[in-house]
């Protein structure tokens, strides 16, 4: 070291290298003249490779740039506290809350202190809570979609039955009007018992107060759907590939996994495209601790700039097919989103759709 670098007395104590908060020291060239043990062994070095050797621009790399506004800022002696996230040696993503103190001799500052706190628990809990919370403000406003969509169909069924019954109740009605009437009631009464078999689908899936979860192998699951499809897929001379490898597992609840998997290849069927036949894909890889589960398609596809918004809405549907009901895919989301997932779709026109569905890796 050189003859000019004094290195505060409480640094070079050994309650310095004991603690575990993480504190190192540079100079005003940015060269390394401390660093405790803690701080060593987060970044990975030894006190060979640092200590009056390495700068800060060595340890930081890439990220120095982001914290260089803060190192001119103590530099110039105002005490600098920030966020960063930091990769560790092994390419784990830490958190960190940075402190930057200016050493001042004679009102000159001849270097500054670090000191490092390791907040990743903190953070990714916080993630999780934002996240927790967007996934509750969605499920709301599904709720709100929903108490909007049976106030509304109610509300137009009642009124249909009112007035057919109110022009029954005349004295005067011809029997051909009479036979005309009691044909739309009729119809009115299957498309309402229709309307409540699915808002009882519907709320059949909301309705489960606590779901079981366990392993699930999505191969296996996938399997049993296509198994489920196969007379629709034969009609259509159709082809579903699974193509998830036989042990991706995931940690969640199999019905609602069955009812995903049915609901999305079941639409990919329904929605093919006439003049070709019928191919889904399905696959799945892990990336990030996350399961990312796709099923592509080459349907009739949707007009993403039309109806993107709506794209998992109630009584939502994209095409002229009479089976269209528009529940499937708002049963889906709902789905995904209580087990911690996330579901997504690109589609174009006339060529075809490709949904993925994200869950965090769990043990």
């Amino acid at each position: 070291m050189p003859d000019d670098v004094k290195i505060p007395n409480h640094l070079s104590s050994k309650l310095a290298e004991q603690v575990p908060a993480m504190l190192s020291y540079w100079d005003k060239n940015q060269i390394c003249r401390f660093a405790n043990k803690a701080y060593l062994e987060w970044f990975g070095r030894t006190p060979d490779e640092m200590i009056n050797k390495m700068t800060l621009h060595d340890l930081l790399g890439p990220i120095y740039p982001l914290n260089e506004p803060h190192i001119i800022g103590v530099l110039e002696g105002k005490s600098q506290t920030f966020e960063r996230e930091i990769k560790s040696p092994m390419g784990v993503i830490r958190y960190a809350l940075i402190n930057y103190h200016p050493d001042k001799v004679d009102n000159e500052i001849i270097g500054f202190h670090t000191y490092v706190t390791d907040i990743s628990v903190l953070k990714i809990s916080e993630k999780k809570l934002v996240k927790s919370n967007q996934v509750y403000l969605n499920q709301n406003q599904m709720l709100l979609n929903f108490s909007n969509a049976i106030t509304h169909n109610l509300k137009s069924y009642s009124d249909g039955l009112s007035s057919i019954v109110d022009v029954l109740k005349e004295n005067d009605i011809k029997e051909e009007e009479k036979v005309k009437l009691l044909g739309f009631l009729f119809r009115l009464s299957d498309r309402f018992s229709e309307t409540i078999s699915h808002l009882n689908e519907i709320v059949a899936a909301q309705n489960q107060a606590s779901l079981t979860y366990e392993k699930v192998y999505l191969h296996n699951y996938a399997d049993k759907t296509t198994q489920s499809l196969q007379i629709q897929m034969d009609i259509k001379e159709g082809i579903i590939l699974n193509k998830i490898p036989v042990n991706t597992a995931l940690f969640a609840n199999p019905a609602y996994i069955e009812s995903i998997l049915h609901n999305i290849l079941s639409n990919a069927i329904k929605y093919s495209h006439p003049d070709r036949t019928p191919l889904i894909e399905i696959n799945c890889v892990e990336e990030n601790n996350t399961l990312i589960l796709t099923l592509k398609d080459n349907g009739i596809g949707i007009d993403l700039k039309k109806h993107g918004k709506d794209l998992f809405g109630m009584y939502k549907t994209f095409s002229t097919n009479k089976d269209a009901k528009g529940i499937g895919l708002f049963i889906s989301k709902y789905q995904v989103e209580v087990m911690g997932g996330e579901i997504s779709m690109e589609s174009q026109l006339n060529e075809g759709t490709n949904v993925t569905i994200k869950f965090p890796v769990t043990n």
